[in-house]
């Protein structure tokens, strides 16, 4: 009998996505409202698709630089100057593969194996992840909420501090919480990380999809060039285009320089033809996201009421992005609670152990449909609740 070669040991580190796991069974299932996917059904623009048409037709179908188009960087540089008041120069801006690609490279730069990364939680599990991929050790530390709404616990966040700590992680406007960061917060944790020598990565692929003005502040506008400041993001979510894969890191020059040598290992760069199209969405008029999140607005909006009228449920005002992360009262397995709503009301939404310490008791609803969606699914969500 043949001898069978094991996998990596150090595959147990990284945990399989309980999101995933859940949505794999309502893909087998007919008639399932979708609300467990972090992704809009907004279609991509129509002037960024005939962008990428275009490109191909110019050529845009050869490698291009490990760090990206030039003229891609060049209009990021742009629109941090006109949306955040920030110069920043081509060589700190790093194209990636996607928002996901921008953490891991970003992370190999500054984890070695050993360390660890403090994650303010619930979080998108996927920072995490890539620590732990990494041989590093991901240190959860759950916010509190304070008056309804989730604040930042500095004193366990500094419970958590220890010789091998490299990394600080947050994400603003969070996934999926809903938080932003105020200044006051944004300037504690850049003091945090100064004081303890520590690199502070700030995920920012919400900020567009901001309901107190017209984007999210960026941790950008009080750091200087020389802080070890680490922000990724996306164009996934500003510009519906989360199959298209396109990011981008801003950071120190040594870090952007190191990272793109490391896209050559990873995926050598992101496809020319999208990375054009990227360029494009940047100089295009902003007036279509505007219009998109007054969508999202109206349509979070109805959702939040929904729930905050239902008896058993706890939900804080969503400040950014399209998530709600309502807690259940009464539920202490958030995985199985949430495998049931499908099976007997066939909605699907995300589990709140996915995201981390905090997260348990909680479900993310995605509130980014259509009302032909969301609609019949609050309706079922919600009677479900009162009735179970």
């Amino acid at each position: 009998m043949a001898h069978t070669i094991p996998l990596a040991e150090t595959l147990s580190n990284v945990e399989p996505s309980r999101i995933r796991e859940l949505a794999d069974v309502a893909f087998g299932m007919d008639g399932v409202y979708k609300m467990h996917f972090g992704e809009s059904d907004l279609p991509t623009p129509r002037y960024i698709k005939d962008a990428a048409v275009q490109a191909l037709d110019e050529g845009y179908t050869f490698y291009t630089e490990n760090a990206g188009l030039p003229g891609l960087r060049e209009a990021l540089a742009e629109r941090y100057a006109d949306i955040h008041g920030v110069t920043l120069a081509p060589g700190e801006i790093l194209i990636t593969a996607s928002g996901v690609q921008a953490l891991n490279v970003s992370i190999r730069c500054v984890i070695d194996p050993g360390d660890e990364a403090i994650i303010l939680t619930p979080n998108w599990p996927n920072a995490a992840a890539i620590v732990n991929l990494f041989g590093g050790n991901s240190v959860e530390t759950p916010f509190i909420k304070d008056g309804g709404r989730h604040t930042i616990d500095f004193a366990v966040v500094e419970s958590a501090l220890n010789r091998k700590t490299k990394l600080l992680a947050f994400t603003s406007p969070s996934n999926p919480l809903g938080w932003v960061a105020s200044i006051d917060e944004q300037q504690k944790l850049l003091d945090f990380c100064r004081c303890n020598d520590l690199w502070l990565l700030a995920d920012e692929v919400y900020e567009h999809i901001y309901y107190n003005g017209p984007v999210a502040p960026s941790i950008l506008r009080l750091c200087d060039r020389n802080d070890a400041v680490i922000v990724v993001q996306s164009f996934s979510k500003t510009y519906r285009m989360t199959g298209w894969r396109l990011g981008w890191v801003v950071s120190r020059p040594d870090l952007v320089d190191r990272a793109a040598q490391l896209n050559e290992f990873i995926v050598s760069h992101a496809p020319a033809m999208v990375q054009r199209a990227g360029e494009i969405a940047l100089r295009h008029s902003e007036s279509n996201v505007h219009d998109m999140v007054d969508t999202y607005h109206k349509r979070i909006s109805y959702c939040y009421d929904a729930l905050n009228s239902t008896a058993g449920v706890s939900v804080s005002p969503p400040e950014g992005a399209f998530y709600l992360f309502p807690g259940i009262e009464g539920v202490s397995d958030s995985f199985a609670f949430a495998l049931e709503l499908l099976n007997r009301r066939k909605v699907s939404v995300a589990p709140g152990i996915a995201f981390g310490a905090g997260g348990e008791g909680s479900v993310r609803l995605c509130c980014a449909s259509d009302p032909s969606v969301l609609e019949p699914a609050m309706d079922r969500f919600c009677r479900y609740i009162e009735h179970r």
